[in-house]
């Protein structure tokens, strides 16, 4: 049973400011895991685009080759640099999710600046920044991948 108090505040609309603390220190830690997760997508797509430029050049190498390998079939060449092309395709996941890791840090940060500014008021220094939200519902449309022509080379 809630007692008077709790059901003031529940039907007035106004979180309890320790719920809003809560709430909002919740909202902050999720961004910053997004911050992380962004991080360490940007590092993967890196490494894995310093590895795909590098197996591309060799393979750019051994099929232009003044003097053709005989161990080496052109055919197997072209399969592989298809299959460099294609993993283009993959690298394109994380331009999708850093857009919509990003859209989403910037919403949750939103959230907790204008639940601290609604609760707690502004402080001695001045009124609460709110960081401005995405002004998009969504980043990004897309919501799978598919292998299309993409020129690379």
């Amino acid at each position: 049973m809630l007692t008077q108090e709790a059901h003031d505040t529940a039907f007035d609309g106004a979180l309890p400011l320790m719920a809003a603390a809560d709430l909002q220190d919740d909202l902050l830690v999720a961004s910053n895991d997004l911050d992380r997760l962004q991080r360490l997508l940007s590092d993967a797509c890196d490494a894995l685009l310093g590895h795909f430029y590098g197996a591309t050049g060799e393979l750019k190498q051994l099929l232009h080759a003044a003097v053709p390998h005989p161990e080496i079939d052109n055919h197997q060449l072209h399969v592989a640099m298809e299959h460099m092309a294609g993993a283009i395709t993959a690298m394109q996941f994380q331009d999708m999710a850093s857009q919509l890791v990003n859209h989403t840090a910037r919403r949750l940060r939103n959230c907790a600046d204008r639940l601290a500014r609604d609760t707690m008021g502004d402080d001695e220094d001045g009124e609460t920044l709110v960081e401005e939200a995405p002004l998009r519902p969504n980043p990004v449309t897309q919501d799978e991948m598919d292998a299309g022509s993409i020129e690379l080379f």
